[in-house]
């Protein structure tokens, strides 16, 4: 009986809590977009835009760069294996290209984020909450969605992607020199295969999905921040919750929008 009870429960949480997710993303959505354009209300001020950009984007550029080269290396490395049985060792630089901008590269540039951005946003928001900061913009009747949260979600929609594309051909990079001194490719012949193996449709799938992945990681840890209700022990469970749920997520989306575009162009 205990277990019928309980799985109802645990149903009933998980889509409050997605349903929470989503009126916060809609919130945003409308914050960002939507209230520009209404009589007698402002936007998103651009300060704190910037300022998050800053915190997202150049603060995390260098350790995305060499994560990602060290799984262009890693990822040469294994295909070298393979290629080698066939004789096609040439065909290395296809499939890194392919790995980094469509696949491993916006999945892995989601996951370090999640850790290194994700834990910063909920920690940040989190103490916020303890220290009733929040209920003090609630009593100024200023928006903490437009005030907080919206900055932070536009931030990480522009950044996370500008640092994915930065960190793929760092990790190409990895996979050329790889390929240099493990296969003996010469630069020229890889550059030649990964541009002739590499569509324009491939590097605006891992855009588009560093953009999702920019969303789920932002919302995720804003929502995080904003339910913390103690003190440093419930800052320090939020942080850890928001790498969590956001990198589940992103391997979820990952899953899905590679089945889905695999469905729709057959590659």
């Amino acid at each position: 009986m205990e277990r019928t009870a309980v799985r109802p429960a645990a149903l009933l949480s998980g889509l409050r809590y997605l349903g929470g997710l989503g009126w916060l993303s809609a919130d945003a959505f409308e914050a960002v977009f939507l209230e520009p354009f209404r009589a007698g209300r402002r936007g998103v001020r651009a300060e704190p835009v910037f300022e998050q950009m800053a915190r997202v984007g150049y603060a995390s550029l260098g350790l995305v760069c060499l994560v990602q080269f060290f799984i262009g290396v890693v990822l040469a490395l294994q295909m070298a294996y393979i290629l080698k049985k066939f004789g096609v060792t040439e065909y290395v630089g296809t499939v890194v290209g392919l790995g980094m901008f469509r696949e491993l590269g916006p999945l892995m540039t989601g996951v370090v984020m999640a850790g290194y951005a994700g834990a910063a946003i909920s920690a940040e928001l989190g103490t916020m909450a303890v220290s009733e900061e929040i209920e003090a913009l609630r009593a100024l009747a200023i928006s903490p969605v437009r005030y907080l949260v919206a900055p932070r979600v536009l931030a990480a929609a522009v950044m996370i992607p500008c640092v994915t594309m930065v960190g793929d051909f760092s990790g190409v990079l990895g996979g050329l020199l790889t390929g240099w001194g493990a296969l003996g490719v010469a630069p020229g012949l890889f550059v030649r295969k990964l541009l002739d193996g590499l569509a324009v449709s491939d590097v605006l799938i891992g855009v588009f999905k560093s953009l999702v992945f920019a969303v789920l990681i932002s919302v995720i840890s804003c929502r995080e921040g904003l339910g913390v209700d103690s003190g440093a022990e419930g800052v320090g469970r939020a942080a850890t919750r928001s790498v969590v749920y956001s990198v589940v997520a992103i391997i979820a989306a990952d899953c899905f929008f590679t089945a889905l575009f695999h469905a729709l162009l057959g590659r």
